[in-house]
């Protein structure tokens, strides 16, 4: 299943540098820039819930498959629209829209699918795994696309579409089976059920709220690489496949220095404690005038990322139960991901007013002031 999922993941990334250069290089516009990741987020934010309750529900695996074979079908699409010239932009958004239709499905299934295969105590150890096979694919993904440009921008979508099917083999091979319990009453109530499930238990509230900020806040700093690469230091694609490759390495230290901890005790503490390093990390990636200070803060801003991520992952994950855990993932999975259009969104229609360094400084000064906050003042999470 990590190999699977490390494969799609690196071909997804391949997908997201290309289009993402080739929106910048066919518009020149930071809102169309932003409106992408924006796009493939709001079907995530209407139907996620839903797709949790039907995690609940069915068998994970199906869904998962369900998924996968969607997106396929959309990186096929843009494959044969950019290899016959008459991609336009509208195409990249419209199918980003629809992988995050079968995003806001899968990616519940996934969060509630993969605790089922470890015992309970590795937990920590394979959500910070699972976590890296994605953030070594945000290392390896843009590199790959960026010798793939050379070639065409056409290969970069042709080889995401056939890397879905690694993660479709294993899903087949998979012997971990979820048989959920016969439902009662109506979706509406098993979705009211993980919503009060959720509000019940303290703390859980307080991560909801991290995830969200911390992909409102953290996540721009991505999306606007291009524009750091051309606009501030007048360079190609080549040094904006870098500095995302950097910034997903250091995600990949991080991981793999959290998935060492194991299982840690106060979880909350360092989870807080990497918040604020993501903000200064933030920041310093910035305000920075020198490519190679440049790579070293997406590097250890990564690393700060990926540390946030999977202990606040941890706790949510250590807290719910298997036959709640696919509703209770989905109001995570949909802070979490809602954080970013909101984020994308804010910084897109800032950036062309204050500049994207004086905009992503702000954002990383958020980030520091939230993890004190939640440090010194409303400490429940820092409990944890």
């Amino acid at each position: 299943m990590w190999i699977g999922a490390c494969t799609s993941a690196i071909g997804t990334w391949m997908q997201v540098f290309a289009q993402s250069w080739l929106i910048w290089d066919m518009s020149h516009s930071a809102r169309l820039l932003a409106l992408d990741p924006i796009l493939q987020a709001i079907p995530i934010f209407l139907f996620s819930l839903v797709g949790g309750v039907l995690a609940d529900r069915f068998e994970r695996r199906h869904m998962l498959i369900f998924s996968q074979c969607i997106q396929m079908g959309a990186a096929v699409v843009l494959t044969l629209l950019v290899g016959f010239h008459v991609v336009k932009v509208w195409h990249f958004l419209a199918g980003s829209f629809v992988v995050g239709f079968a995003q806001a499905f899968g990616g519940p299934a996934y969060s509630a699918l993969i605790p089922t295969l470890v015992p309970k105590e590795d937990m920590p150890n394979a959500i910070a795994l699972n976590s890296m096979q994605f953030n070594a694919a945000v290392a390896v993904g843009p590199a790959l696309g960026g010798a793939a440009m050379l070639l065409g921008a056409t290969w970069c979508f042709a080889l995401n579409a056939l890397s879905f099917l690694a993660p479709i083999v294993a899903l087949l091979m998979l012997t971990v089976r979820f048989l959920p319990e016969k439902a009662a009453g109506s979706m509406l109530s098993s979705l009211k059920e993980g919503v009060a499930f959720v509000r019940g238990q303290g703390a859980m509230g307080g991560l909801i709220v991290l995830a969200f900020f911390m992909a409102a806040l953290g996540i721009p700093m991505r999306t606007f690489l291009p524009i750091f690469a051309t606009q501030i230091f007048h360079r190609g694609p080549g040094i904006a496949a870098t500095f995302v490759s950097m910034s997903g390495a250091g995600s990949v230290v991080g991981a793999l220095g959290i998935a060492a901890l194991g299982n840690v005790q106060r979880k909350g503490r360092l989870a807080l404690i990497m918040l604020i390093l993501l903000g200064i990390g933030v920041s310093g990636f910035a305000l920075s005038p020198w490519i190679p200070l440049t790579c070293a803060s997406l590097f250890f801003a990564g690393a700060a990322m990926m540390g946030v991520f999977s202990m606040v992952s941890s706790l949510v994950q250590l807290i719910v139960t298997n036959q709640m855990r696919g509703r209770v993932m989905s109001v995570y999975n949909l802070s979490f991901r809602s954080g970013m259009p909101m984020g994308n969104l804010i910084a897109g229609w800032l950036v062309p007013i204050f500049t994207a360094p004086l905009v992503l400084a702000v954002n990383g000064a958020l980030l520091v002031f939230l993890g004190l906050y939640y440090f010194l003042i409303q400490r429940r999470v820092a409990e944890l």
